[in-house]
């Protein structure tokens, strides 16, 4: 069956403890620490997959991890850096948090790659921690722990035309006519499994991408049928054309039809209504003459809505060419900026939320901060770039730590000693 949704567990890689190790050598009786750092976890990592259009590779394995980092050795050797976990997706896969339903990132348009979780940051060798009154430090630093999150994968079809109606009203047979897409074609009474896409060329290369979104039915926005599955695919498309059985052929009520379906694609995101539709009245080559009951009862129903309607035999292809240049006209007067999800939810950033930190004052003045949230902020932040240090300064104000410093009596040119860091405050 088409899978468009899986629900995983992505973790990223610890952190590699720092060594506590001491030289010693021939001649060198008193050595000092060489403990190395620790590696740095793997990261876990999305990317596109042009050859995938489903997300069926993640229904039956459900947890997925990065590669921890190993610790650091002695003689300063560094720890080797945990791989990365690259998980590969179809284009149009949205990444959201499962627990809050929050965009993490969409993997659509120029995306094609991006870092979900940061691994865990190596832990500092002994070495780091020599001063001249503790010449030799037993303490090294443990790596970062990793994050782990739940995150729901959502597949939404990225086409400018969206092809909608009940089942066997002939979407699959235009869609092969029009297309270069090669649908499964038979009298369903139920619906297509998998939305089929396809390229119609048009003259001056104005082309566009159509794609038959699976037969709807009532309910469906409730979660009846395998309709809500679907809906999905509806948000990034830009017009859509209302498919129905001009001939009556299976006894349904056209006008009937066009509303159920619209009455459910309000029901699961209201703009879906606001974008430009088309109806396209199939199987005009089962009855006689230009028009019929059907096509008058249609015109007189949506014509004054702005509603264009084309009667058209997606067999003979009697129609299509008019159907096509108007839906051509309709995408060009509109943004062909693609429909882009904005993130709304850091993972890393939501990590460390709601931990602890100290803050108390050392034997030479300085102000040290720690905890598992300063930690874990360090370790998700370059604070060597212009962006990373302008986080680390919001950070800093937004969980309170400056006005706790302040309070605590710190003055301008103090030091202030994070995660083996050391800060001058200015205000």
């Amino acid at each position: 069956m088409f899978a468009d949704r899986a629900k995983i567990i992505i973790k990223s890689g610890k952190g590699g403890n720092g060594h506590v190790s001491f030289r010693r050598e021939k001649y060198v009786p008193n050595g000092g620490p060489d403990g190395g750092d620790g590696g740095k976890g793997g990261d876990v990592i999305f990317q596109i997959d042009e050859g995938m259009n489903t997300l069926s590779d993640y229904r039956y394995k459900r947890k997925f991890s990065a590669q921890s980092g190993e610790e650091g050795g002695k003689k300063n050797c560094h720890g080797k850096n945990g791989t990365d976990l690259i998980l590969k997706v179809p284009e149009g896969t949205v990444i959201k948090d499962a627990e809050s339903g929050k965009v993490i990132a969409d993997m659509s348009g120029e995306n094609r790659q991006q870092t979900i979780l940061k691994g865990g940051r190596g832990g500092l060798g002994n070495q780091h921690f020599a001063t001249s009154t503790m010449q030799a430090p037993k303490y090294a630093q443990p790596g970062q722990e990793a994050i782990e999150i739940e995150v729901l994968l959502e597949l939404k079809v990225i086409a400018d035309v969206g092809l909608v109606g009940f089942p066997n009203v002939g979407k699959s047979t235009l869609l092969s006519r029009v297309t270069n897409a090669q649908p499964k074609i038979a009298n369903y009474h139920f619906t297509t499994l998998s939305p089929n896409l396809g390229v119609v060329d048009m003259d001056g290369g104005k082309g566009f991408v159509i794609a038959d979104i699976p037969g709807l039915i009532e309910g469906a926005s409730e979660g009846v049928g395998l309709g809500h599955e679907f809906l999905r695919h509806i948000e990034r498309t830009k017009v859509m054309i209302h498919m129905v059985d001009a001939a009556s052929t299976e006894g349904r009520d056209p006008i009937a039809d066009i509303h159920a379906i619209n009455k459910e694609l309000e029901a699961y995101n209201p703009d879906l209504l606001k974008k430009p539709q088309v109806i396209a009245a199939n199987k005009i080559d089962a009855f006689y003459g230009d028009s019929n009951e059907v096509l008058d009862a249609l015109r007189a129903e949506f014509e004054d809505q702005n509603i264009k309607i084309f009667p058209i035999s997606a067999v003979s292809g009697q129609g299509l060419k008019e159907l096509l240049y108007h839906v051509s006209g309709l995408l060009e007067n509109m943004d062909d900026t693609p429909i882009i999800y904005e993130p709304e939810f850091d993972p890393s950033l939501n990590f460390f939320k709601d931990e602890a930190y100290t803050i108390e004052i050392a034997d030479d003045g300085a102000y040290v901060v720690e905890g598992p949230k300063i930690d874990k902020m360090f370790g998700y932040t370059n604070i060597d770039s212009e962006k990373g240090f302008l986080f680390f300064q919001k950070f800093l104000k937004e969980q309170g730590i400056l006005k706790e410093l302040e309070e605590m009596g710190i003055q301008e040119g103090d030091t202030v000693r994070m995660y083996g860091n050391e800060f001058d405050y200015y205000k």
